[in-house]
């Protein structure tokens, strides 16, 4: 399910194709806009002067998933023909060690065939686009081991408007530590450890989460899985818990680091479970319990996040910010500029 509240035209030169590094500034020298969702108000600055927004005992809530290069190459023979056919896969989702479920770029592929990824890694296709396009694969390998496999064939996944691949380390957010996400994290990226020691320095709060990310886009656009349909690991250390229920408490802001850290943490509000799976689906009627404010990115025409932010500012105040976005050429996307609502 897509946004039906906020469509809009996003011009082709704002869709950040290449990393902020490589357009010769640092991952913290990104724009930003500042929105107050109390008075509407606009500021527009550098990401790297977040800590001039926030005040002492506010804290920030990052996920530390390290993205995984999970887009890898195939071989397999149609119709036991003796030339193979080379075709794309994108892991989508794991179940268990040796099962994930995954994107086959392919019409010829059909239930029990046998994927080769590699002289020493394979996969069996266990079903095929039902009920969604995505199948179940069983790799011959598991855990650690499948993990190193497709840390040496993959690449990272990428969407029609990067026009180039970019190593994996464009990829990460510097604080990523256990890998699983599919997709970057992306909110995080713009962060520097100089950004980090001088939040900390101005007595600003820093705690983590992990949620792995899923795979967000099936290349057709009648077929996005809505958050309803999209569940991700999530697991919040009892210490970050602890922080942030403090820091309710003492009347502090919480703000989470990407929809993904929202989504983590209203779930265990609702459920009381800091280790699970969430499929939530936040919207402007949602009542949310923990977090005050967010960090992100710009969030193209329709997108269910768009439905998020309403739950945080209402569409009176952010859709005429985003017009202001747009025409001070903002940039879109996981290498693009970054959005604060506080």
């Amino acid at each position: 399910m897509t946004s039906q509240a906020f469509d809009f035209h996003l011009p082709t030169k704002l869709n950040a194709s290449i990393p902020p590094e490589r357009r010769g500034i640092r991952r913290d020298q990104v724009k930003m806009m500042v929105l107050n969702k109390q008075s509407g108000q606009v500021y527009h600055d550098e990401f790297c002067q977040l800590e001039h927004y926030l005040q002492e005992g506010d804290l920030l809530v990052l996920n530390n998933s390290r993205t995984i290069p999970a887009l890898l190459r195939a071989r397999f023979h149609p119709n036991h023909q003796k030339e193979p056919s080379i075709i794309e896969v994108k892991l989508a989702r794991k179940l268990n060690e040796f099962e994930w479920e995954a994107l086959i770029l392919s019409d010829e592929v059909s239930e029990g065939e046998v994927l080769h990824f590699s002289p020493t890694l394979s996969a069996t296709v266990l079903n095929q686009k039902s009920p969604t396009p995505l199948s179940r694969i069983l790799f011959s390998k598991g855990g650690t081991e499948l993990l190193e496999e497709v840390y040496m064939i993959g690449e990272p996944i990428r969407y029609e408007y990067i026009h180039k691949p970019w190593s994996l380390e464009y990829y990460q957010t510097v604080f990523a530590t256990t890998p699983g996400s599919l997709e970057m994290p992306s909110a995080g990226r713009a962060i520097s450890w100089e950004l980090l020691f001088r939040l900390q320095k101005k007595g600003i709060q820093i705690a983590f989460l992990q949620l792995h990310t899923g795979l967000s886009y099936f290349l057709d656009d009648n077929l996005l899985p809505s958050p309803e349909q999209n569940s991700e690991k999530y697991m919040i250390p009892e210490k970050t818990m602890n922080k942030v229920l403090d820091t309710k408490k003492r009347g502090s802001k919480v703000l989470a680091v990407g929809t993904t850290v929202v989504r983590a943490l209203e779930t265990a509000s609702k459920t009381s479970c800091l280790n699970g799976w969430t499929n939530l689906y936040i919207t402007e009627e949602s009542r949310l319990q923990l977090v005050d404010g967010i960090i992100t990115g710009f969030h193209e025409p329709k997108a269910s996040h768009l439905d998020m932010l309403l739950a945080f500012v209402p569409k009176e105040k952010l859709f005429p910010a985003y017009e202001e976005a747009l025409n001070k050429q903002y940039l879109w996307h996981e290498f693009g500029d970054i959005n604060v609502i506080l």
